[in-house]
């Protein structure tokens, strides 16, 4: 665990940034900085002991927010259904603006995400660090992949342009305490509501908050110039369709579950995790124990010994 550090998180009331909010504040001083449209979530982290400024990364406003912080965690993002404009200027040109103001620290880790790989026929297909990025074509979520490789692009700018060391961290399908995607199927299913997904199987690479905690100081470990890019994803490749059917029986019900193909969508999300592994050791949250775990917190009287 990373300590004694002066810490400034972006995006901390989301699902990942938070879980590494409760970790690092009781031995940092942390900084959160949002947009906290929600009053609510700000006084939440506000809680953890993190010190928040209201600010939109856009704008490179950044007030009395300070300039000596000796990292810096990028993980706030714009999920802009349709604007690919604001995805840019937000996700792009607010990463620039956010890492020059930041650019004396040690080093920063930037997440990017698993959905900037051109999408491939192969549902299980392991994307590696080096396949080709491209339109992972998502209706509900259209500029994400576009901004996001746009924001790694400024990324790798800033870290050689300012000489400042990054890990642009690739992430899959994060989970735990506060949920995630396999935790809107586990909703689903104990309201006995179809599973909805765009592909039989849809493949992930899920990975739990306690692997995420354990392995953020490795990860800033190996932030370089040029840039170190590496995906953050499990170790092990699960479709919808299995967690779904593990879900199903840990509630003891019956699996529904929607296929709605999309055209030209990814069919998969699988990171390869050997290169990341290299760096953090395995993770040590099996699938299933940590779906398990979720599924206990969310609904304690119902999961089936």
């Amino acid at each position: 665990m990373i300590k004694g550090e002066k810490i400034l998180l972006t995006g901390p009331a989301g699902r990942i940034a938070f879980a590494l909010a409760e970790a690092l504040a009781p031995h940092n001083e942390v900084w959160g900085i949002a947009r906290f449209s929600d009053p609510e979530s700000r006084t939440k982290v506000e809680n953890l002991g993190v010190t928040t400024r209201k600010i939109d990364l856009a704008s490179g406003e950044f007030g009395d927010l300070p300039q000596d912080f000796t990292y810096l965690l990028h993980l706030a993002a714009d999920f802009s259904a349709a604007d690919y404009e604001q995805s840019l200027r937000v996700n792009a040109e607010g990463t620039g603006l956010l890492i020059e103001h930041c650019r004396r620290a040690k080093a920063a880790l930037v997440m990017s995400t698993v959905t900037t790989y051109k999408p491939h026929p192969d549902p299980w297909h392991p994307f590696e660090e080096g396949d080709p990025l491209g339109d992972a074509a998502i209706p509900n979520q259209a500029p994400y992949s576009i901004g996001k490789i746009a924001e790694e692009a400024v990324t790798r700018y800033c870290a050689r342009s300012f000489g400042l060391p990054i890990t642009i961290a690739r992430m899959g399908a994060a989970y735990g305490k506060q949920g995630g995607l396999p935790a809107f199927h586990l909703h689903a299913i104990a309201a006995g509501e179809p599973v909805k997904t765009r592909w039989d199987p849809m493949t992930y690479s899920p990975i739990h908050d306690d692997d995420i905690v354990a392995q953020l100081e490795p990860l800033l470990g190996v932030a370089s110039v040029p840039a170190t890019i590496v995906n953050w994803c499990g170790d092990e490749a699960v479709s919808v369709q299995q967690w779904s059917a593990y879900f199903c029986e840990l509630l003891g019900v019956e699996a529904k579950i929607d296929i709605d193909v999309i055209p030209g969508a990814s069919v998969g999300s699988v990171g390869d995790h050997r290169m990341r592994a290299s760096i953090t050791g395995p993770c040590k949250v099996h699938w299933k124990d940590g779906f398990r775990r979720m599924a206990e917190q969310f609904y304690p009287d119902r999961v089936v010994s």
